[in-house]
């Protein structure tokens, strides 16, 4: 873990420590019906069983805000209730048991509204999250800075002072926006002018191959620089798909060791099997396996053994077969047909 991340104030949504240089917190949200109680349930295990640390439900409505109750009973992850404009939505979801509320308090009317709020999340020490879009920002921050970073930082605080007014400070902070470089710009900046902790993501990233590249990009960058306390990758797709994203993400940055890092070479005109389709069904059903271990897919001698010696385990192509080999140390050669089989009963040995 980086020993330069930034020392954010700790909230506590259920039992996991969000900021404080704790582990980076992985989010997703649901893209169930809130009131479908079983199929929003089904997907928050799915989610739970892919790694993921908290998810956010949309609660639309009152009658969602009742389910969001049912729902909370059947799970054991922290859930947050996403609400917009309806304080009345955001006082029930607190009352069913809601661990965390994503509300912007300027959006929800009266004044009176915010107070009320304010006063139940405190009671039960339940966190409030400002999210701010680039399609959300205030009037007058647009006015003053245009649409820019500077205007999602500004819009972010007018939300937090109103929080501030009514003696509520247990907040966490998004700034985002589908521009990669306009929402890492916004994060740099609040970083600079708070200590709240950052929930990190790049909105409306898009479809799973291209909202992969643009989550990893600006998600990444920001972690590089010691920024976000939690991610989520925010894709078009599945949400599991999101949790193996964000896990990857995770890892790649040095901020988690724990899975499987998969490492294949590129192709090149020494490989004499279908390395393509092989990295493709390794790296597929290595989603299930859970175990802190290096696998490599190496499409021949020349970048097999002796270049992926530091893997656990892996497999280096040849003329229609392949060589296991596990630290280096070649095994066994296979035929090209079983190669993937046959490493993954190595992968069970470990």
């Amino acid at each position: 873990m980086f020993t330069h991340r930034k020392n954010t104030k700790p909230i506590y949504v259920g039992g996991i420590q969000i900021g404080g240089r704790d582990n980076v917190v992985i989010q997703s949200m649901t893209n169930t019906k809130t009131t479908d109680v079983d199929a929003t349930v089904r997907q928050i295990n799915q989610l739970m069983d892919a790694g993921c640390d908290l998810v956010r439900l949309a609660v639309p409505t009152m009658a969602a805000a009742e389910c969001f109750g049912e729902i909370r009973k059947k799970c054991n992850v922290p859930l947050v209730a996403d609400i917009h404009f309806n304080h009345s939505i955001a006082l029930k979801c607190i009352e069913v048991g809601a661990d965390k509320i994503r509300i912007n308090p300027g959006n929800i009317g009266s004044e009176e509204g915010v107070m009320k709020v304010a006063q139940a999340a405190k009671e039960r020490n339940v966190p409030i999250r400002i999210g701010v879009n680039s399609g959300s920002m205030s009037k007058t921050a647009i006015e003053k800075y245009g649409n820019t970073a500077q205007a999602m930082v500004e819009s972010a605080f007018e939300h937090i002072r109103l929080l501030n007014r009514y003696d509520f400070d247990d907040i966490a902070i998004s700034l985002k926006a589908s521009d990669v470089v306009r929402t890492v710009d916004a994060y740099r900046l609040m970083s600079e002018k708070c200590n709240y902790p950052l929930h990190v993501g790049v909105t409306e990233a898009g479809t799973l191959m291209g909202g992969r590249m643009k989550s990893a990009v600006g998600i990444g960058a920001l972690l590089l620089d010691g920024i976000g306390d939690t991610i989520r990758v925010s894709l078009t797709a599945d949400p599991v798909e999101e949790i193996y994203a964000a896990k990857d993400i995770l890892s790649i940055t040095g901020l988690r060791s724990e899975g499987v890092e998969f490492v294949s070479c590129p192709s090149c005109g020494r490989c004499n099997i279908d390395l393509i389709s092989v990295a493709t069904e390794v790296e597929e059903r290595l989603k299930n396996v859970d175990k802190n271990i290096k696998v490599a897919v190496m499409g021949c001698a020349v970048n097999g053994p002796g270049e992926a010696k530091d893997a656990d385990v892996g497999i280096a192509g040849g003329d229609g077969c392949g060589l296991i080999f596990r630290k280096g140390e070649i095994i066994r050669k296979v035929s090209e047909d079983t190669l993937v089989d046959e490493l993954m009963k190595e992968i069970e040995l470990l």
